[in-house]
């Protein structure tokens, strides 16, 4: 999945439109739910040797939100890499080149939307 299916993906689905926080990153985009604003994915473009890898290209990657249990398992897994300027231990980040599979970005993008939605109030007695 590249960045145009993602966003395209993530308008289809959650009815989300992207923000631009940054002036100085102006194609770093978050995807926020509509009900509390949180962050449930930032698609960045980052330096490859930002996530370890050798070299200088660009490329686009996406932040989710994911338990910690399966971030362990994600990073044995080709295109996942431990959470690019976020919280390592509560976010994981994606790259946008094909080497993460689909289906793992659609099942991230779930759960992270999941896990950033409001939470229903208790009903006070």
């Amino acid at each position: 999945m590249n960045r145009t299916e993602l966003e395209e993906y993530i308008r289809n689905n959650y009815g989300a439109e992207p923000d631009y926080p940054w002036i100085k990153y102006p194609r770093d985009e978050v995807f926020r739910h509509k009900s509390n604003n949180k962050w449930f994915a930032l698609i960045m473009e980052v330096p490859q040797d930002k996530l370890g890898i050798q070299g200088t290209n660009i490329l686009d990657i996406v932040n989710f939100k994911c338990d910690s249990i399966l971030i362990g398992s994600l990073l044995n897994e080709n295109g996942f890499f431990p959470a690019y300027h976020m919280n390592k231990t509560s976010w994981i980040t994606a790259v946008l080149d094909g080497s993460a599979a689909d289906d793992r970005i659609k099942m991230l993008l779930d759960m992270s939307y999941e896990a950033t939605a409001p939470k229903p109030r208790a009903k006070r007695k």
